[in-house]
């Protein structure tokens, strides 16, 4: 498993019947997690006294109930800096596990001493998009939402890197990839996190077991002549890492022979040493 242990900012501090206790700098979450099965003694405070819980409902969905907690706040991960705030579904615009695969790529393109283009794709709030960009890189980072790239720019002005090369692009990914292969435009590395369900600007429908393969298909044709690498993370519980490393070895590792390695991503327990897993990545890398 790879595992993000290099925060200072952030910690799980407990897991316990379906919910993890979490520090996000100065403040104490509580939020559901699926793969807390265990039902073990609440000890630490944090339990009882969080600055907010997220509650899920039976029915599908949740609410926020809040204890003294501002409506935005920061934290740091080495030097970039994260602008959070609780919204929609539990989340608080950031995923600390993909600390892991920032610090892979983030070297593959130190590394690199030339020019690289990266095109990260469902880009999100910029987490690998600052990560590459703060190692050097030219970035395109491409999100079909408007707030989340709006977001994403916030978090790159904290982070000392507004006037980094980043194209920041609100577009429908698979359409992007289609217009990018047409205008004959390469990269060095690519970066996905696609979601297991979505709708596209017309009301299309997403299914990532239906549509990752023809995805990862075109991405492909997007790599420079040498390619860097090739990351998809997913989140979508079934989609064991295997799979995506015969993806990668299908569709890129056939072009470019390479390194590929798939695993769990996680994130460290304090009060247990256990490791959480957190979705799974698959990694493509030159030689």
């Amino acid at each position: 498993m790879w595992i993000a242990d290099q925060w200072n900012d952030y910690e799980i501090l407990d897991t316990s019947r379906g919910e993890k206790l979490e520090r996000w700098g100065n403040y104490v979450l509580v939020r559901p997690d699926p793969q807390v099965l265990w039902d073990t003694e609440r000890r630490l405070p944090g339990w009882r006294k969080p600055n907010a819980h997220y509650h899920r409902s039976s029915h599908g969905g949740g609410q926020w109930e809040f204890f003294q907690l501002p409506e935005q706040w920061s934290i740091h991960y080495k030097e970039l800096t994260f602008q959070l705030k609780p919204f929609s579904f539990k989340h608080t615009g950031l995923f600390p596990e993909q600390a892991a695969n920032w610090d892979w790529f983030s070297e593959k393109i130190r590394k690199a001493k030339r020019p690289v283009k990266v095109l990260n794709l469902f880009a999100y709030t910029g987490g690998a998009t600052l990560a590459a960009a703060s190692a050097g890189a030219a970035v395109t980072h491409v999100d079909a939402s408007k707030g989340m790239v709006g977001w994403a720019r916030e978090n790159a002005k904290s982070s000392g890197l507004e006037s980094a090369p980043i194209r920041w692009i609100v577009d429908d990914c698979i359409k992007f990839v289609e217009r990018e292969i047409r205008r004959g435009n390469h990269y060095d590395g690519i970066i996905m996190d696609p979601p297991s369900y979505g709708r596209g600007p017309k009301g299309e429908i997403w299914k990532i077991e239906e549509a990752i393969h023809s995805l990862v298909q075109s991405c492909a044709k997007l790599l420079s002549e040498e390619p860097l690498f090739f990351l998809i993370n997913s989140y979508t519980t079934g989609l064991a890492p295997a799979v995506l490393s015969y993806l990668l070895g299908i569709e890129v590792d056939r072009r470019f022979s390479g390194k590929i390695t798939a695993d769990e991503i996680g994130l460290p327990v304090t009060s247990t040493k256990l490791i959480l897993p957190c979705g799974a990545s698959g990694r493509w890398e030159s030689k």
